[in-house]
């Protein structure tokens, strides 16, 4: 029998905290909350878990600023919750390293999917790197470590990327020169239809230019093709 998903939950609401512990713990999870980000470093130095479930707007360091350091590390996947209506937030939480968002109020039910599918993608490495499971993949001047997430430059340059990075640019290396659209995209890496005006994937493309490219200005690497989504403009060479 497999061990149940451990989740920390990092919200200052104890309302909140105590009815969605409740429920994923009734859905097979086991559930660790933090009150904020200060009690949230205490856990994480003592345990490990399988996704974060964040709120953005807390007292002392903000759901933002956790973020970001969090993925930089690849603690672990990252929901982060935010306020009805602050798109900036939602934004901002995808372009510093969260695997997805949910607004405020919300059902947990739908928590319950949005984590279920992160974690099947983090769980099985075909999920993540499909064909390319297990090779070391070069790119332009990059070489992709599949098993470990691991991205390396020629000048030296290192970096982890995240489970959405990660998956994102695998996608790409899978299929180079092939423009996807943005809800094929979106369909591949999130397993769902985007809502309208969701922007997810342009931020994720941002966070892997900003990586990637010598002048994420004027990218060389992963193009933009107009009306049509993007491109991975680069000869791909898989090494088994």
């Amino acid at each position: 029998m497999t061990n149940p998903p451990h989740i920390l939950l990092v919200d200052d609401s104890a309302e909140i905290r105590k009815a969605v512990a409740r429920y994923l713990e009734k859905n097979d999870m086991r559930v660790t909350s933090a009150v904020d980000a200060a009690q949230m470093d205490d856990l994480l130095k003592v345990g490990r878990y399988d996704l974060i479930v964040l709120d953005v707007m807390m007292p002392g360091e903000d759901g933002i600023s956790v973020c970001r350091r969090l993925s930089a590390k690849g603690v672990a996947p990252i929901v982060m919750l935010t306020a009805l209506g602050e798109e900036m937030d939602r934004i901002i939480g995808l372009e510093v390293g969260a695997d997805d968002y949910l607004p405020k109020p919300f059902n947990p039910r739908e928590l319950l999917a949005r984590i279920r599918a992160i974690l099947r993608r983090a769980q099985k490495p075909e999920a993540l790197a499909g064909s390319l499971t297990g090779s070391r993949v070069r790119f332009a001047d990059w070489t992709l470590e599949t098993d470990t997430r691991r991205l390396g430059a020629e000048d030296g340059r290192e970096d982890v990327l995240t489970t959405s990075e990660f998956k994102l640019l695998t996608i790409l290396l899978e299929r180079p020169r092939i423009v996807m659209s943005r809800e094929q995209l979106f369909d591949l890496t999130v397993g769902r239809t985007p809502a309208a005006f969701d922007r997810t994937i342009d931020n994720q493309i941002s966070r892997l230019r900003r990586k990637i490219e010598h002048n994420p200005g004027r990218p060389k690497i992963i193009t933009t093709v107009r009306n049509g989504g993007y491109c991975l403009a680069t000869d791909v060479e898989v090494e088994r």
